[in-house]
């Protein structure tokens, strides 16, 4: 049984997850564990993961294949709509994501259901751990749905930046770098072959939006870390990137959630950096 939803609020906990889940409408749930030198999100899934939720995979099911568009660019809306389809995910359903603990990939995957017209998904704050610490049930192997979904991929329902619109916003506006400190000044670059940020860009680590329990800090405690940053409500365009625009969608939740709306740049600096024309700042933030 699936129940028709508006939209509902970005975050979930777990209290209302196993209030959800023991309901007549239960959530279609997603792993989307995935660690960018670690092993394979598909591993510890297997190994434990929420009842009834399905393995998502970051780089085959949430992005195409990597090239100049950026290390995860987005993944074309056949193949999106087939994936989310095969995890049991269709129009109507209330859909929720987790991922490790802070969201960094659930958030992608939030992300992208948003971008292609998915109106119901939530993620889980505070993830797999969090579920763990309040003794939620663990279930192995792998679990498939009996039944494919109905999702109707409709790209366009969240606003993107390129290249060439995030560096106007540079200018203009907020545009935010989520990656760590050392990358944006260009210290060290353990991914991409350029080190540095888009000229005109703001640090501003993903990491500071969470708690030292894996959940997002409270709202009003987000809008005054971005109004530092000259990005709140009202204040102006606000874009983000990072890395190849994974943790980027967390800084989208984040800015969500202060009740800013922000664009994301896909390709982020992936994207940026294959284009050796463009410019690189080091150093520093602008003053």
């Amino acid at each position: 049984m699936q129940r028709r939803i508006g939209r509902p609020e970005p975050l979930t906990d777990v209290r209302a997850l196993a209030r959800a889940l023991a309901g007549p409408a239960p959530p279609v749930l997603l792993d989307v564990r995935w660690q960018l030198d670690g092993p394979a999100g598909i591993d510890a899934y297997r190994a434990g993961h929420l009842p009834r939720s399905v393995f998502v995979d970051l780089d085959t099911d949430l992005a195409a294949a990597p090239g100049p568009a950026g290390r995860h660019p987005l993944p074309p809306t056949g193949s999106f709509q087939a994936a989310m389809r095969r995890a049991g995910v269709s129009d109507g359903s209330a859909v929720v994501v987790y991922d490790e603990s802070d969201a960094t990939t659930a958030a992608r995957a939030w992300w992208l259901l948003r971008y292609f017209g998915h109106r119901g998904c939530q993620v889980l704050d505070g993830g797999f751990r969090g579920w763990m610490a309040a003794g939620g049930q663990v279930a192995t192997g792998e679990c498939r749905p009996p039944g494919g979904g109905d999702f109707t991929a409709r790209p366009g329902h969240m606003p993107v930046l390129d290249a060439e619109a995030a560096a106007s916003l540079a200018r203009r506006g907020a545009l935010l770098d989520a990656r760590a400190r050392e990358r944006y000044r260009g210290e060290r670059e353990p991914i991409d072959p350029v080190a540095g940020h888009i000229p005109g860009a703001l640090s501003a680590p993903t990491t500071a939006n969470i708690g030292p329990d894996g959940r997002f800090l409270p709202a009003a405690g987000l809008r005054a870390r971005f109004a530092t940053l000259g990005a709140a409500a009202g204040a102006g365009l606000v874009g983000t990137y990072c890395g190849s625009g994974v943790t980027a969608a967390h800084e989208v939740l984040a800015l969500e959630l202060a009740g800013i709306h922000a664009s994301l740049y896909v390709g982020s600096w992936s994207n940026w950096v294959a284009d050796p024309a463009r410019p690189v700042a080091t150093g520093p933030e602008p003053g």
